[in-house]
């Protein structure tokens, strides 16, 4: 059963911001564990990564979304709307910005958002950690202040944790009374599936470094549970080119296992229980701009437009 006891108080909340800013770092710090993958790569983040932290009379659900850019593909077009969606339909939307950086495009597109939709927002400048001088933070707060009247200026650090405590302490302040909407154990609404192929994207996007770009995905086969508790997954990922798929098994199928191994050890952490994973590789040219692929890698159809 659900709580809905009118003590008990949540808020929705859209993590917004440019891509490669730490938007899903952040997620996971507050959540506690990994939640969203993250990358050094920008727009690692396709899907809008519910995360639900419940503690004590608070329940805060967030939206981790992709990065807003300028969509060159089918699948980047999805990822922009997946962003317009989310601040739409939530109770206050967090801002991350990099420590140390102008305000741009991105920013003051989401800031006129903001304004015309009257959308209390918070600002978490992240990254604080890589600053070399506490004047050049103060200078950058003050020109955000001037472009928008947020509740709340947050400077963190995703990596060491810096200022997370203070943030969390502000997303509180926007819940309201009326219950909680899932359970008090819910980590995320995400599909298993989702989740353990998010996971090995992950690993690919780390693990090949720059040679493979963004033109991989993702599709789990079957999962099923042994009488003895094993979890079974078979995977494909899905990539682009020839040489992609070259680099993405490696020499002797190297780097195939080497993505498997990470991967598995993350799903196991994640679910509490033994993993057998298989994983294969197969090419789709130009997958990122044909709907009929999209659809079937799971990526909702009204997006493609």
């Amino acid at each position: 059963m659900l709580n809905t006891d009118n003590k008990d108080k949540s808020a929705f909340i859209a993590i917004v911001g440019r891509p490669n800013v730490g938007k899903s770092s952040i997620l996971n710090r507050l959540m506690g564990q990994k939640i969203a993958i993250v990358s050094s790569k920008p727009q690692t983040t396709r899907n809008r990564i519910t995360g639900v932290l419940t503690q004590g009379e608070y329940q805060l659900v967030f939206f981790d979304t992709p990065g807003m850019h300028k969509p060159k593909t089918s699948l980047g077009k999805y990822m922009v709307r997946s962003v317009n969606e989310s601040v739409g339909g939530v109770d206050c939307c967090m801002l991350v910005v990099e420590a140390g950086k102008e305000p741009g495009d991105t920013e003051l597109n989401l800031i006129e958002k903001f304004k015309s939709m009257e959308m209390p927002a918070i600002l978490a400048i992240n990254k604080i950690d890589t600053l070399k001088e506490k004047e050049e933070l103060m200078k950058q707060i003050a020109r955000y202040s001037l472009l928008y009247d947020f509740d709340a200026v947050v400077p963190v650090s995703a990596q060491d944790g810096n200022g997370m405590n203070e943030l969390l302490d502000e997303l509180k302040k926007q819940a309201g009374e009326g219950g909680h909407f899932f359970d008090d154990d819910t980590l995320t609404d995400q599909p298993e599936r989702v989740i353990v192929a998010e996971i090995i994207r992950e690993k690919i996007l780390r693990l090949c470094d720059r040679e493979i770009p963004h033109g991989t995905a993702v599709v789990i086969e079957k999962m099923k549970t042994r009488d003895n508790g094993m979890l079974d997954i078979d995977a494909t990922i899905f990539c682009e080119k020839e040489t992609h798929k070259r680099i993405i098994i490696g020499k002797n199928g190297s780097m195939l296992k080497k993505i498997s191994t990470f991967a598995r050890q993350d799903i196991e952490r994640f679910f509490d229980c033994k993993v057998f994973l298989q994983t294969w590789v197969k090419v789709k040219e130009d997958w990122r701009n044909r709907a009929q692929i999209l659809q079937n890698f799971g990526y909702d159809e009204k997006n493609f437009d």
